[in-house]
């Protein structure tokens, strides 16, 4: 099925959604984005406030107090360490850098992956997964591997993952990916959702950043601490590589607002903790609610959302979902190796899962899908 040139290739356009339902944005029940439902934490809503008074002068261009937030919780000199305007707004310089040397990538995967890099007149090489390879290890890196025609120099190229993998929520291990850092000249890893999984569970490369200055890894704050509207990311790399960065990018690339906001949200352990507690049990509850429904097969995944194979057209059950019931979930028909037939759903609330439920129920029951 053919795309709208009008229609979202991302999840949270709301403005998009609301006119389609024919509601208010804040009207919607939002599955579309993947953003935790808890927060923001108090402890930011206060930090945020707070900060109303220095909004007279400019930021420190250093970010000194939030760099060295960060490299507290990561164990690492600030050097290390680079914030920016949300991830993506890091992903613009990593691509200007992947962009030097032909850029291997895992599909599917984010659209803003090819878009940075096509920024810089990059040439970016595809390694469509097959869905049963859809990243597992080890067959994800064989099937790179495998991609890799042989005598290739992989120290002129470079390779961007993503960990947990978007969409399908799989999670990477960090012993699969420690080949290509052996081998390729540059390798960058978005962690973007590596916060929602327990420590003890998380699989980020960020203790390997010194032992490989081939090394970045992008992080974002928005997503676990529910702000992708103040826009708060960090990347992770040597420090001759973020000095150059810094060059490029503009003197002030992160608001007073959302640097007072993400030391906050570092520092607010109740909160991590708490979110940690209500994935593990909201995640399987939302599994087991979809996997009962006729026709939709969910995936299991590491991170804050499912990815859903279904029996029909996905943007048709989306706008069907907008129209009868206001609630907006992801098409995954974007990602040309998944087709029309599967839809990304954020964890949320039990109450939100049971009117999501109901909604899929009844629009999977009517023939207006067949």
């Amino acid at each position: 099925m053919s795309r709208s040139p009008f229609e979202p290739a991302h999840g949270g356009n709301l403005v998009w959604a609301a006119r389609l339902a024919r509601c208010a944005p804040h009207e919607l029940l939002d599955f579309s984005a993947s953003i935790s439902p808890l927060g923001p934490p108090p402890s930011v809503l206060a930090a945020i406030q707070a900060a109303f008074s220095s909004l007279t002068a400019y930021p420190d261009p250093r970010y000194q107090a939030l760099c060295q937030q960060l490299a507290r919780v990561h164990e690492i000199d600030a050097d290390w360490v680079l914030p920016g305007n949300g991830a993506a707004a890091l992903l613009t310089w990593a691509g200007r850098e992947l962009a030097q040397h032909p850029c291997w990538l895992l599909t599917p995967a984010f659209s803003d992956y090819a878009r940075a890099v096509a920024a810089f007149a990059g040439q970016v090489i595809e390694v469509p997964l097959q869905q049963q390879h859809w990243p597992t290890d080890p067959d994800w890196a064989a099937a790179l591997t495998a991609a890799i025609p042989a005598g290739t120099d992989l120290s002129q190229c470079s390779l961007l993952l993503n960990n947990p993998h978007n969409p399908t929520g799989a999670l990477l291990s960090r012993e699969a990916i420690r080949p290509f850092l052996e081998t390729f000249g540059l390798v960058v890893v978005d962690e973007a959702f590596m916060d929602f999984l327990p420590p003890s569970q998380q699989q980020s490369l960020i203790a390997w950043v010194e032992s490989f200055p081939n090394l970045v890894v992008l992080r974002s704050l928005t997503k676990f601490y529910s702000l992708p509207g103040l826009r708060m990311g960090y990347a992770v790399a040597h420090p001759h590589r973020l000095r150059r960065w810094q060059q490029w990018r503009d003197p002030w690339s992160v608001n007073t607002l959302a640097a007072a906001a993400a030391i906050a949200a570092l520092q607010d352990t109740d909160f991590q903790q708490q979110t940690w507690d209500w994935l593990g049990v909201a995640k399987p509850d939302l599994y087991a609610g979809l996997a009962a429904l006729p026709g939709l097969s969910p995936r299991p995944g590491s991170a804050n959302f499912l990815l859903v194979d279904c029996d029909c057209p996905s943007p048709k059950l989306q706008k069907q979902l907008l129209i009868r019931h206001r609630i907006y979930i992801r098409d995954c028909s974007s990602f040309a190796e998944i087709g029309d037939r599967a839809f990304r759903v954020a964890v949320k609330t039990g109450a939100d899962h049971q009117r999501l439920l109901a909604g899929l129920a009844d629009v999977l029951s009517d023939g207006v899908m067949e």
